[in-house]
């Protein structure tokens, strides 16, 4: 059946005026999403999405079952340890969401307080816990047994307090990231009546499991205050411990491996301030660490020793790739400023430090060299030196420091993870670097030796060396007649490390060359990478991603090109279309932000005025026109010369808000109405996040859904447009 047309959204006169700059906006009535209109609006999108992609759906289906064979039908980590009991994390057979576990284990002493589950959650080792037996097991959380029937849940944070008698849980279930914290009595296995209503991510117990600190975000999801309940009392009698008034700053809350502080960040893009509070003494006034001041960032790690130890600090005072120093714990409410510091180890302009992790005999640094993430092991009383580096053993692969919550451990587990690879589990001794692998990440009927993944530069149009990893099937050759998906991010120094998806070999064993390119403006080549590639140099990461799609144009078939990108990485793409429509044949641009110019003037949207440092202060003249320049919704592509596109959004998403893709397809639509039935938006008007469906087989469904139609774009060989260089399908 021939699908319905697309919904059509009126344009009304509007215009924004600044720096005598006229900016029409005939969709500006679509920012309310409270008026049953524009809610309507959004539903009719849905409904078209759904019917245009209806023929898809058989192919959905099978790709969907064809991911989740991949996923074995019982996950569980590998265990770790606390002082009475060790733990694990499973997924049973058709289970949405974890299982967390734990056992018995005898008096062994740990006195680090660490998560349950971290910021890296979905991402755990998915091996075989050795020897596991759950008829003995005690269950800690079953996740799925908090959903409510909305839709949608994500767990925020999971934390056991030092006695492990009471665990901090909490979750979201609309996707808005707002949090609600309970305390769980594990003796028991009934929640307290303690209930904070609103959190956010990050939290820490007192030493002597009574006072929990979390982190509170204002109406703009800022998170700026640090509180702290004590267990028994009335929520309405927490606490606050501090507050951070500069909304360019956010804060974040955590606990040292050590357990005997509590540390406090606050940061903007470029200047940070660290705190902490000893454990042992929640009650007591947060202690700076080494003030603040404008251009310098440091976050801190915990040494045990003598009269409370030191402190290790990843700083760039000084540093642009960041150096180590040596810093007092503050033993007093006013704190100390950088003099107490003491450079423990140099900038080394070739490596990126991003992190220390303590240990009793040594520091493990993470570092990024050659577009690769790495471990550098070092005694304390060496720390300047070469010490010992841990690297991948996979093409294109990185290695992480694991969930390691001993500080008195001798070895260290590390995840070695790589596209195609299921994840490896490595024991690596800290003194001599020696390496044990414990397991690998199950993949049921997935050969890695299948697909061939490598690394390669291309230059971009100023002559800079842009990293790219390409993943194909061994049989699909670089001759030029494979089709080709490129992603890309290149914001906030952030980088999307290579992993295990089962979803990937779905696409590479239909022929698809999947190409992860490097731009700048992320990480991977460093802080140098970052600020080539954001507020006035903006502009290169979307040179360098344009500047790829040609190079590989010979090695793949640069007809069937298509692109994918999220968030920044959707404004990524929104440039790129905007810029070279002709490039490409289809384009997945997720949740978008595309309407820059309007978001970044308004104050009151969320992430605004923390992301100038990122992005530009647009109430600037020359910052606004810098930011005018490539703004997608400011800049639409010539009618005539369209792409397919799919596009997606969510009603209750707080990064990037729904009516940004609604106003862009919009504007599309409107500008190329013959195009118009080739864009469509896929928008969650009901629960849903960010990062699309929560559940690791809802998320797979979701893949499949992209997956899908990408192929239905690119794998049609038939085509009456012309190749050449330059660009051209």
């Amino acid at each position: 059946m021939k699908p319905p047309a697309p919904p059509v959204a009126a344009p009304r006169t509007h215009a924004h005026r600044e720096h005598g700059v006229e900016r029409p906006d005939p969709f500006a009535w679509l920012h309310d999403v409270s008026s049953p209109e524009v809610l309507a609006h959004l539903a009719a999108e849905r409904s078209y999405y759904d019917a245009a992609s209806a023929h898809l759906h058989s192919q959905v289906v099978g790709l969907a079952s064809e991911m989740a064979s991949r996923v074995p039908n019982d996950e569980r980590s590998p265990s770790w340890d606390r002082s009475r009991y060790s733990y694990y994390t499973e997924h049973p057979a058709g289970s949405e969401y974890a299982v967390i576990r734990r056992r018995i284990r005898g008096n062994k002493s740990h006195s680090e307080t660490e998560s349950v589950v971290d910021q890296d959650f979905t991402d755990v080792f998915r091996g075989r816990s050795e020897g596991a037996d759950k008829t003995r097991d005690e269950v800690v959380l079953d996740v799925g047994e908090l959903d409510t029937g909305s839709g949608h849940l994500e767990l925020g944070l999971a934390l056991v307090s030092p006695d492990e008698q009471v665990l901090a849980h909490a979750v979201d279930t609309t996707g808005d990231e707002v949090y609600r914290l309970r305390f769980r009595d594990l003796r028991t296995g009934a929640d307290l009546p303690d209930e904070v209503a609103r959190c956010y991510y990050g939290g820490a117990w007192s030493a002597d499991s009574r006072e929990f600190f979390y982190t509170v975000h204002d109406d703009a999801y800022r998170p700026h205050q640090v509180w702290r309940h004590r267990l028994g009392s009335d929520v309405a009698d927490d606490v606050l411990v501090l507050s951070e008034p500069d909304e360019a700053h956010e804060l974040h809350l955590r606990a040292s491996r050590s357990g005997e502080l509590v540390i406090i960040t606050s940061e903007s893009r470029t200047t940070g301030e660290t705190w902490v509070v000893p454990t042992a003494d929640p009650t007591a006034a947060p202690r700076s660490v080494g003030g603040r001041r404008p251009g310098v960032v440091y976050r801190a790690e915990h040494v045990r020793g003598p009269d409370g130890g030191h402190l290790l600090l990843v700083t760039d005072d000084g540093a642009e790739e960041m150096r180590l120093v040596r810093a007092p714990v503050p033993a007093t409410a006013e704190g100390q400023d950088e003099t107490s510091w003491v450079e423990v180890r140099p900038e080394d302009p070739a490596e990126r430090l991003e992190r220390v992790d303590a240990f009793a005999g040594h520091v493990v640094l993470g570092l990024r060299t050659q577009a690769e993430h790495r471990l550098r092991l070092l005694p304390h009383d060496d720390l300047a030196g070469p010490g010992l580096v841990v690297a991948s053993g996979f093409p294109g692969g990185a290695v992480h420091l694991g969930r390691c919550t001993d500080y008195d451990a001798t070895t260290v587990t590390v995840h070695d993870r790589a596209h195609v690879e299921p994840t490896r589990w490595l024991e690596v001794d800290l003194a001599s670097g020696g390496q044990r692998e414990l397991g690998r990440q199950e993949a049921p009927g997935h050969d890695p030796a299948h697909y061939v993944t490598e690394r390669r530069w291309f230059p971009s149009a100023d002559a800079t060396p842009v990293p790219v990893t390409l993943v194909r099937h061994r049989d699909t050759p670089l001759d030029g007649t494979a089709p080709a998906l490129l992603y890309a991010y290149g914001a906030y120094e952030y980088v999307f490390e290579p992993d295990f998806d089962p979803a990937l070999p779905s696409l590479l064993d239909r022929g698809v060359v999947f190409a992860h390119v490097h731009v700048r403006g992320g990480g991977e080549g460093g802080r140098r990478w970052w600020l080539d590639g954001r507020l006035a140099a903006k502009q290169h990461s979307f040179t360098d991603h344009l500047a790829v799609a040609d190079a590989l144009d010979g090695l793949v078939d640069g007809r069937r090109l298509a692109t994918r990108g999220l968030s920044a990485g959707g404004l990524l793409q929104g440039a790129v279309l905007s810029q070279r429509p002709e490039r490409w044949r289809a384009v997945v641009a997720e949740v978008p932000f595309v309407d820059v110019v309007t978001t970044m003037l308004d104050a009151s949207i969320p992430l605004t005025v923390n992301e100038w440092e990122e992005w530009g202060d647009p109430r600037r003249p020359d910052e606004h026109a810098w930011m005018l320049a490539y703004s997608p919704y400011d800049n639409l592509p010539p009618a005539g010369s369209r792409p397919d596109l799919l596009v997606t959004g969510a009603l209750h998403d707080p990064r990037v808000l729904v009516h940004e893709p609604a106003k862009w397809v919009a504007a599309l639509r409107h500008s190329d109405p013959g195009w118009g039935p080739r864009c469509l938006f896929r928008c969650e008007v009901g629960a849903g996040a960010h990062s699309g469906p929560s559940g690791r087989l809802g998320h797979l469904h979701y893949e499949a859904e992209v997956y899908a139609w990408v192929l239905d774009k690119i794998t049609d060989q038939d085509t009456d447009q012309d190749s050449g260089k330059d660009g051209a399908r």
